[in-house]
């Protein structure tokens, strides 16, 4: 039975990894696909292969996951089994906020949905939760990253202009087009490092509550799996986020872009190298979006669609939280 409940909960890690690449895929093309940089296909293909490729740099952001957040469930009294439903019931609550976000356009975070689906299961579960973990690692940078991004991508767009303030207009775009090919594959490439390594952490946590894992090593396959899944879910494509991002915001030309991508691109690998931060890419593209778009004039951005995906930022963790404690909640009454 714990075999089956291993196999079971680690299948259904790789689906959220899924759900991840096409929910978060927008985050790396929308901007190009809009500015018509690349074709929607290409982007894709693009963003899929750097996706891949960003899974094996680094395991910093996988630790965090796996031993920042809750207790490793499964310890004194709970059993294993008990310890994986736990784990099975954070990734349905991170998962069902990712669909429902997904099926209204709505550019939320993966990243917080899972970390609201650990700690409400954690708390069903009567398992210790890290909250010292959660502020400094998750609700600190959840803050602190999209203000980053807004003044970073505001004063990015600034230099540019200033750069090119007296070259040909057509000519910069042009330019601008090809060096987009640039800035949103290392887009993809940070999204890769970010998101690929938080399924890793859940993985390894699953099979530490199996026992069948000592310490926080990443096993070799856990790391190709969890690329290839996002990946996948990455090429199926987020058409309706991309909308989002890449029209409803504002409409971007190609500097606009290139700095928005440049930008959020620059603070997914500080977060990832420097500080070993599980941020939002959502979060970081959206807000660089914002600031490279009051460069033109503050009432070009569309303030009430930011409204609304921020609002959203702040309902994804206790949203999550709670649809994962009532799953759990589920389990044991079946189970019991």
């Amino acid at each position: 039975m714990d075999t089956f409940a291993l196999v079971v909960t680690i299948g259904v890690a790789f689906f959220f990894t899924y759900t991840n690449g096409f929910h978060d895929s927008a985050n790396a093309i929308a901007t190009s696909v809009s500015t018509r940089a690349l074709t929607p296909r290409a982007a894709l293909a693009m963003a899929a292969v750097m996706n891949l490729a960003g899974a094996f740099m680094g395991s910093g952001v996988a630790k965090t996951v796996s031993e920042g957040v809750i207790e490793t469930p499964g310890g004194e009294g709970s059993g294993s089994s008990g310890g994986m439903a736990i784990l099975f019931a954070a990734l349905v609550g991170a998962i069902t906020w990712n669909l429902i976000t997904w099926y209204f356009g709505l550019p939320s975070s993966s990243s917080h949905a899972l970390f609201g689906g650990l700690v409400g299961a954690a708390l069903a579960g009567g398992i210790a939760v890290y909250w010292t973990g959660v502020v400094e690692k998750i609700v600190i940078p959840m803050f602190l990253s999209p203000v980053v991004g807004i003044l970073l991508g505001y004063l990015v767009m600034l230099t540019l202009m200033w750069l090119f303030r007296r070259a040909n207009p057509s000519k910069a775009k042009r330019g601008f087009r090809i060096a987009q090919t640039v800035s949103a594959a290392a887009m993809a490439l940070g999204h890769g490092i970010q998101d690929a390594q938080k399924t890793m952490g859940v993985v390894v946590m699953a099979m530490t509550i199996a026992d069948i894992q000592d310490g926080n090593g990443i096993p070799l396959w856990v790391k190709f799996a969890s690329a290839g899944m996002l990946s996948l879910g990455t090429y199926a494509g987020g058409w309706r986020i991309m909308r989002t991002l890449g029209r409803r915001i504002i409409e971007l030309d190609p500097p606009q872009g290139f700095a928005a991508e440049t930008t959020a691109a620059s603070v997914m690998y500080t977060a990832s190298y420097l500080f070993q931060a599980p941020i939002s890419t959502t979060h970081v593209t959206t807000s660089a979006i914002m600031g490279v778009g009051a460069t033109k004039r503050i009432s070009a951005v569309r303030w009430g669609v930011a409204k609304n995906i921020v609002m959203g930022w702040f309902v994804t963790m206790p949203a999550a939280a709670v649809v994962a404690a009532f799953v759990y909640g589920a389990i044991v009454l079946v189970a019991g």
